[in-house]
């Protein structure tokens, strides 16, 4: 190794303690039902996240990152999640698991309870964050959704974006894949608003105080609307893969924002560069409501969620709450 690359290795080693890089995970704690469907919900998500998250970012190829996930704090002696941390570790995944519920704004309550819960959530979540920290300049936050993608260059090229633009608070991915975790079909995700696959950059002492926290990042209510409150920049490159499999909330397979299907060597050239490319189709039992739903047309399925979910929910906990 010459006296320039050492040099350089050793700059970026510098540079790198100075950033801590968080794929943050919220697994339980948002939405309706209190942030929890349920035992065979929560079993099979973390099926899903061990069978394709956990390969995906073991394919990074910059590994210098920390899986920070998120629960509720009921769910700390839980032994299927006590069972993940073991497993996480076990792969050589730096990794921190928070109670206090998920860590960004939740639209399923009025906002002043909205803004609460997560100021609340943020300083509740500190203690271990802080432990995992070090003494970080900077927070990176990227949104990792429990049962979605990024490409093997993410961790990367979100590090290097943010090292030449000082001035550029956010940055994502504006276009990807989506696929059919159980049949194996794979197609182009063409979002017409912006999707959940971006990271923000935090000054460490803005990160680690709630308050400050919230008023830097807004706050965004809605994923759509990071770019409205920082300055943004999201690439065009399809940088992850949106996964369906019968246990999301709202997203399927054959949705309006679903482009070109790809077959054979079109699928596999793909799925390698997610680390995907071995990995077996998957198997999870299936509620028969569920079931039923996905039979029904998109338009149809948001509409009933929409009316027996969101607006029953919220009249109830109205009701509730006064």
């Amino acid at each position: 190794m010459s006296y320039a690359t050492k040099q350089q290795t050793l700059m970026d080693t510098i540079q790198n303690k100075r950033i801590c890089h968080f794929l943050y995970v919220p697994f339980l704690g948002l939405g309706l039902y209190g942030g929890y469907r349920g035992a065979r919900h929560k079993k099979n998500r973390i099926k899903i996240f061990k069978q394709f998250v956990i390969p995906s970012l073991l394919n990074q190829t910059n590994r210098d990152f920390t899986v920070w996930v998120s629960w509720r704090y009921e769910d700390k002696n839980d032994q299927d999640i006590l069972a993940l941390k073991g497993y996480i570790d076990k792969m050589g995944l730096k990794s921190v698991f928070t109670f206090s519920g998920v860590c960004f704004w939740d639209d399923k309550y009025p906002d002043d309870i909205a803004k609460k819960r997560l100021i609340d959530t943020i300083r509740g979540s500190m203690g271990e964050l802080l432990n995992t920290m070090g003494e970080c300049e900077e927070v990176l936050m990227t949104i990792q959704p429990s049962d979605d993608c990024y490409f093997s260059s993410m961790v990367q090229e979100t590090q290097s974006f943010f090292k030449k633009n000082k001035n550029i608070h956010a940055y994502g991915y504006f276009r990807g894949y989506v696929m059919d975790y159980i049949n194996q079909r794979l197609a182009e995700w063409n979002p017409k608003t912006t999707p959940p696959f971006y990271t923000i950059r935090f000054k460490r002492e803005i990160f680690i105080d709630p308050l400050k926290h919230v008023q830097f990042i807004g706050p965004y209510k809605s994923h759509e609307y990071v770019k409205d409150f920082l300055p943004a920049y999201y690439s065009d490159y399809r940088g992850f893969i949106v996964g369906t499999h019968g246990e999301n909330i709202s997203t399927i397979f054959n949705h309006p924002f679903t482009g070109q299907e790809f077959w054979g060597d079109g699928i596999r050239k793909i799925l390698f560069n997610f680390g995907l490319l071995n990995i077996l189709p998957l198997k999870i039992k299936i509620s028969m409501r569920k079931k039923i739903m996905r039979l029904l047309p998109y338009g149809w399925q948001r509409k009933l969620r929409y009316w027996l979910g969101k607006i029953w929910y919220i009249k109830l906990y109205e009701f509730l709450r006064n």
